[in-house]
């Protein structure tokens, strides 16, 4: 499999402070200076308007890894606009792990769409409401990803795991109107840490942006979820999921894909 590089991209006013330097570990890649570098390296903002939004993505690919990200989402009418941080690797056949956050009319939920994409191809869509108000206080949005599980957890509370099927034939990854008279649309994000492996010249290295132990930095290699993070992924699904990929027959007239019957 190829190396998956992280990218993060926002189509709005970002903030983001993290443990790292965005001066070291972060090239802004579009927007024509709608991006910029600030606080020493420890912020970065992003702006979106009428013309262009902008984006930024990380100077190293990663191949497995813990991403945390803390992230505080445009508040009021936020129609039209996607704020969303993402793992792509590059080219037609790229892999991709989603976390987008979709803005919705003043006092209407956020929708929370995840997917992951496998040799080019989606269609492994989950959508979310959330518990609680993601525009009034920053959450930690996290994507855990090792050779058999990618778990996408809010909180620290999983909401879906995505396992590693291979054996059974499943690949596995080694439109509403914007009322610009609201722009610039703003939000923020904060607190990145990334437990992973970099990917360098044909080889992984693994490491954190934050201190820890060889054993603490490469715990997540065999992480799977316990007993009781099942059953809170569980609560989440049952009373939060608004959209579930393996539940539409009318999308797959032909039989619903391989991996739904197993989970």
């Amino acid at each position: 499999m190829a190396p998956i590089l992280f990218t993060l991209l926002a189509c709005s006013l970002i903030g983001i402070a993290y443990a790292g330097n965005f001066n070291n570990d972060f090239d802004i890649t579009w927007g024509d200076g709608r991006g910029r570098i600030l606080n020493n390296g420890q912020l970065l903002s992003l702006s979106l308007d009428k013309t262009s939004g902008s984006g930024f993505q990380s100077k190293h690919e990663y191949l497995f890894g813990k991403i945390d990200m803390q992230l505080k989402l445009v508040a009021g009418n936020s129609a039209g606009t996607v704020t969303a941080y993402y793992l792509s690797s590059q080219g037609p056949t790229h892999d991709e792990i989603d976390f987008e956050f979709l803005g919705n009319l003043s006092g209407d939920p956020y929708t929370l769409h995840t997917n992951v994409f496998t040799q080019g191809k989606g269609n492994r869509e989950q959508q979310f409401h959330l518990w609680f108000d993601p525009t009034k206080d920053f959450h930690t949005y996290s994507i855990l990803w090792n050779p058999s599980h990618i778990i996408f957890s809010v909180d620290g509370i999983p909401i879906r795991d995505f396992k590693n099927l291979e054996s059974r034939g499943v690949a596995f990854p080694n439109n509403q109107p914007t009322d610009w008279t609201k722009a610039p649309f703003t939000a923020s994000y904060r607190n990145f840490n990334a437990n992973a492996c970099v990917w360098s010249s044909g080889t992984s290295t693994c490491s954190s942006t934050k201190p820890a132990s060889a054993s603490a930095t490469n715990a997540w290699l065999n992480e799977e979820l316990d007993s009781t993070r099942r059953e809170r992924m569980r609560w989440v699904q049952e009373n939060y999921m608004i959209y579930n990929y393996c539940t539409d027959k009318k999308r797959f007239p032909q039989g619903l894909p391989p991996e739904c019957s197993v989970a």
